[in-house]
């Protein structure tokens, strides 16, 4: 994966934990509203969608579009259906 997109999952994952944390803590206190619970969660997956994006994006770049220079385009297909599963 290229360096730049590991930095920018990496950035989008750390976000994530933060939001993770606060949920955490919200669910410790027993006044915590329901609605903040439910806007923190939807935070987390937003920056966890993002993360795949970048991950996914760097995959395509490093290794889908120069699969026909190497000759493993075949290979590479199967690995990509793959991968869209987890999308």
């Amino acid at each position: 994966m290229p360096e730049d997109a590991r930095k920018r999952a990496s950035r989008r994952l750390k976000i994530a934990h933060g939001h993770l944390e606060a949920i955490v803590r919200m669910l410790d206190d027993p006044d915590a509203y329901c609605v903040d619970v439910l806007r923190q969660i939807k935070a987390v997956q937003g920056a966890l969608s993002g993360a795949g994006e970048v991950v996914l994006r760097g995959h395509l770049e490093a290794h889908v579009a120069t699969s026909h220079q190497r000759g493993d385009s075949i290979e590479i297909v199967e690995e990509l259906m793959e991968a869209l599963k987890y999308t």
